[in-house]
């Protein structure tokens, strides 16, 4: 029967990875850098996937990875979420790792392994598995076009390219223009990615390759929703438990308990269809479908998750020193990531034969 329990393996790897964002990566830190306009964390992006060779967890060990699955990538990615941490792991380690993996090119997929190149998919962020994507024109064996709503594009090293021909072509970031975007989330900006006959070298055919990564994207982006929902509990509880209001904890009132033991629960089912999504890739197993259950229950526990913290946190959690706001965020944008949640409840009535909502 599958196990959804985390094993030791996977506790340690937690263990290491808060470890490091605990110490390089405080939500003061954090906002500081969405301040600047570069949130961007070259060092702290160079100890997670270098020095810890998380980039390359989805890469076979015999193609310069580690050999992984899913269920060790979803763990890195709840500690990423549960910091708001800006790097670009989702993008590079996992979905443009993830379209590499599906086509032939060893040599980048190495590169993208050891964490020394960024790779982004020129795929915009809404973009939902199975949808159409938007291409580039391809012509003498250079690629034009304007690709919206690209994430983490100002700090990729190659791009990988969809183009009209049915190619995916990889890009070097210095053949294309990256205008930036308004972003609600600070820590993962957007970007316009313009080509103008900029040269590219086909990588494979991108129809298959941008379908398993969206899948991936769209699974293990629960197990981010996941770390912000349960961060924002378990700062919520810290402070009611502390904040006093007429001689008694804020915390011990009746109504706040109902609304964080509902919270409490929501968190507690989100983890289920975390785990589930990520054990479905690991193992190839009604994937589509668990990754569609997931994802339509995971973004609104997300976003009520933050709002919650928002509110209850009272004055403090309005003002913008408080972390609370980077939370609410990253959950508001990532309710729109690879798929809405009505999107995935669509996919998931045709799946099961069910009249959609």
């Amino acid at each position: 029967m599958t196990d959804l329990l985390y094993s030791e393996e996977e506790e340690a790897l937690r263990a290491a990875v808060r470890d490091l964002l605990t110490d390089h990566c405080a939500p003061a830190d954090v906002l500081a850098r969405g301040e600047s306009g570069t949130p961007f964390d070259r060092a702290l992006w160079k100890s997670l996937a270098e020095g810890m060779g998380l980039a390359g967890l989805l890469v076979p060990e015999e193609q310069g990875g580690q050999g992984a699955t899913h269920r060790e990538a979803a763990v890195v990615l709840e500690e990423l979420g549960r910091a708001v941490a800006p790097l670009p792991y989702l993008t590079s380690a996992v979905v443009a790792t993830e379209a590499l993996l599906a086509c032939d090119d060893r040599e980048l997929l190495a590169r993208l392994a050891s964490g020394r190149t960024i790779g982004v998919l020129a795929v915009g962020l809404a973009t939902a598995p199975g949808a159409g994507v938007r291409t580039a024109r391809a012509e003498n064996g250079t690629l034009s076009g304007e690709l919206t709503g690209i994430a983490d594009a100002a700090v990729a090293d190659v791009l990988l390219v969809p183009a009209d021909d049915g190619g995916l072509y990889a890009v070097t970031a210095d053949a294309v223009t990256v205008t930036p975007q308004v972003s609600l989330d600070l820590t993962r900006p957007l970007a316009t990615v313009t080509l103008t006959g900029a040269a590219g070298r086909r990588v494979g055919d991108f129809g298959a390759a941008v379908e398993r990564a969206l899948r991936a994207a769209a699974g293990l982006l629960v197990s981010e929703q996941l770390g912000i929902a349960d961060w924002a509990l378990t700062e919520t509880v810290r402070y009611l438990k502390e904040r006093r209001q007429f001689n008694r904890p804020v915390g011990g009132f009746q109504a706040l308990k109902h609304r964080l033991a509902q919270l409490w629960l929501e968190v507690v089912n989100l983890r289920a269809a975390a785990r589930a999504a990520a054990d479905a890739l690991a193992s190839g197993e009604d994937t589509d479908l668990s990754v569609a259950v997931a994802q339509a229950y995971a973004a609104p526990v997300a976003v009520h998750a933050t709002e919650e913290a928002v509110q209850l946190h009272g004055g403090i959690g309005m003002t913008w020193e408080h972390p609370a706001h980077l939370y609410l965020k990253r959950a508001k944008a990532d309710s729109i990531a690879y798929g809405t949640a009505g999107a995935h409840r669509t996919a998931l009535a045709g799946l099961t034969g069910l009249q959609a909502p």
